[in-house]
């Protein structure tokens, strides 16, 4: 191959890219070539099955009559009074469709009761043209679902004045002062927006004081990580520590919020020297930083600091979300390799095996891959507003049309707690770090399969014999537990797998005390039989309260009797206290 030939190849392999990366700064790196080719599938599956389109017409007129022998029941109801108009039709008999949208008695009346039934309706059919059509790819049956829900919700009645009767019976009676306030509202947000300042509420949590306060000192740093390690709280300890893992797309302090729902603080105080990892927030410089490197520089450099600081203790590792992935792999990697430093492992929200990832997998297939890298060819990183955009296109109803209703409409500001604070302080993640994880994990499934490849050879999950702990959330949409529960076929170790409600955050920040929260918890001996998911759910037994003190009598059942708290840090072995906890890269912007 010439000289000349190599850079035309480069040039052009270079043109391609750039299409790309404008393709996605205009789209919002969602592929138009992936909406088109499954519309396409759709389309023509569903114009060759005469019978689902029989279905179809079924549904409809169903759907019509239905509506219709529900207004003759209004027409023939009784009389309620409304506070601002005059007396209403109501039906005596429940409605053909409920939503925890329309909920509320006013949308019960006439003629809010026939729009927001059509309106449902028309989502129920929707729904079913764009599933079990034959032939059709499952994933683009998902995409075309997904987009068919997502092109209706502009059109929903909560969203105009005319139409939403709470929104109405408000601008009535305020004289239409909360439409004022929710345009001040809307210009303050844009003002922030434009300056890049945090959402309203969030100055009032500092990290640092009000929350990730856990007393502690940064005891390590390097280019991608500081290790904190946290002041012991009691007079004795449990010998072995506890090193957390979380993941990079997050700051680690969602584990370190306020006081009274602070795991890491919690953790403490049950006598366990606690060490978590605060990843570097990555630029344009980190670009190179692919998951080999969060092993090493994040995960086996921690491990290794703990064990000069703790030395000829055996560690109990946690990992959190995708630190839990890591974790796995990291684990499998000492195991085949012979390294018994670990006692134990925690998996919160973590999946192992990515075949079946859930709702993210409608942002995840090779052309949405092509235009990400592209996209980041440019900017060296993945940026936290192209994750957040995902995240709120997968509960728009909660994050997008019920905040605008309740902000800039009723003219109401939800209050902002600390979870919402620090979902607002978003992370990056490098360029190639970020392709890694989505060809090797997502798209491949190389660590389920025994491909992934850890210093030059594959790592597999089942020469991991190490008891595992495995927390799933049952609304989790990024980590379904479903999928988190297949570690069940992918090691033979003892698991002992627990469900909690929530979801994938607010499951884990699940606190003692807590109202509303239960759990159920099984465990699987090594010598244990399968159990699928639907029959564990039969089985494992319901306890009401949060899972955190099941987690920390697991740990003592594994753990040596108390002793004297160690040293913090280790200075005559290169682990000096560089400051105090949180430490510098949690501050990074």
């Amino acid at each position: 191959m010439s000289f000349h030939t190599f850079r035309r190849e480069n040039a052009t392999d270079e043109l391609d890219q750039r299409l790309h990366a404008a393709i996605s700064r205009v789209t919002g790196s969602l592929s138009p070539t992936l909406a088109l080719i499954s519309f396409i599938d759709w389309a023509t599956h569903l114009a060759a099955a005469p019978g689902k389109q029989i279905e179809l017409a079924e549904m409809a007129t169903a759907q019509n009559l239905l509506l219709t022998q529900y207004i003759h029941g209004v027409a023939a109801g009784t009389m309620a009074s409304v506070s601002w108009l005059p007396a209403q039709p109501v039906s005596t008999a429940p409605p053909p469709q409920s939503d925890w949208r329309f909920a509320a008695a006013e949308w019960q009346n006439w003629p809010y009761n026939l729009l927001h039934q059509s309106y449902l309706m028309s989502e129920q059919w929707w729904t079913e043209a764009t599933t079990d059509v034959r032939g059709l790819s499952p994933h683009h049956a998902h995409v075309v679902g997904f987009a068919a829900r997502e092109l209706l919700k502009p059109f929903s009645p909560r969203n105009f004045l005319a139409t939403n009767p709470q929104l109405l019976e408000r601008t009535i009676e305020e004289f239409g002062a909360n439409l004022l306030r929710g345009a001040m509202y809307a210009m303050d947000d844009l003002s922030r927006q434009a300056a890049r300042r945090g959402p309203y509420g969030t100055e009032n949590f500092i990290v640092g004081e009000n929350i990730a306060a856990t007393p502690g000192k940064v005891v390590l740093r390097n280019a991608l990580m500081e290790l904190v390690q946290y002041t012991p709280t009691t007079k004795k300890v449990r010998p072995e520590p506890v090193l957390i893992v979380p993941a990079w797309i997050m700051k680690y302090y969602i584990l370190d919020l306020s006081a009274h729902n602070s795991l890491i603080r919690f953790l403490v105080g049950q006598g366990y020297t606690v060490f978590c990892i605060s990843w570097k927030n990555p630029d344009a410089t980190q670009r190179d930083m692919g998951m080999d490197d969060y092993v090493a520089l994040g995960f086996d450099a921690s491990l290794k600091a703990v064990n000069a600081i703790v030395p000829e203790k055996k560690v109990h590792a946690l990992g959190y979300c995708l630190g839990g992935t890591l974790l796995s792999i990291a684990a499998a990697s000492m195991a085949r390799d012979g390294d018994d430093r670990l006692a134990s492992i925690s998996l919160l929200a973590a999946q192992t095996d990515f075949s079946e990832p859930g709702e993210l997998s409608l942002f995840i297939d090779h052309s949405q891959d092509a235009l990400l890298e592209a996209r980041m060819a440019d900017t060296g990183y993945l940026t936290t507003e192209q994750m957040a955009g995902a995240f709120q296109l997968l509960r728009s109803d909660y994050l997008v049309w019920s905040h605008f209703i309740d902000t800039y409409l009723m003219g109401e500001r939800r209050p902002v707690g600390d979870l919402m604070a620090w979902n607002a302080d978003g992370t990056r993640m490098p360029a190639k770090m970020h392709a890694q994880y989505l060809s090797r994990l997502f798209l491949n499934n190389d660590l389920a399969e025994g491909r992934y490849p850890m210093g030059g050879r594959p790592v597999a999950l089942t020469d991991i014999r190490l008891p595992i702990f495995c927390l799933g959330t049952r609304a989790d949409h990024v980590a379904p537990w479903r999928s988190v529960y297949k570690i069940h076929i992918l090691t033979g170790a003892e698991i002992t797998f627990v469900l909690t409600n929530g979801g994938h955050n607010s499951g884990v920040v699940n606190e003692p005390g807590h109202h509303d929260r239960y759990y159920q918890c099984l465990t699987r001996d090594k010598s244990g039989g399968y159990l699928g998911p639907d029959e564990w759910l039969q089985t494992a037994p319901k306890q009401v309260g949060s899972w955190w003190p099941c987690w920390t009598a697991w740990l003592d059942a594994r753990s040596g009797p108390l002793t004297a708290p160690p040293q913090m840090g280790a200075s005559e072995l290169g682990y000096a206290e560089i400051g105090p906890a949180p430490g510098r890269y949690v501050l990074e912007k």
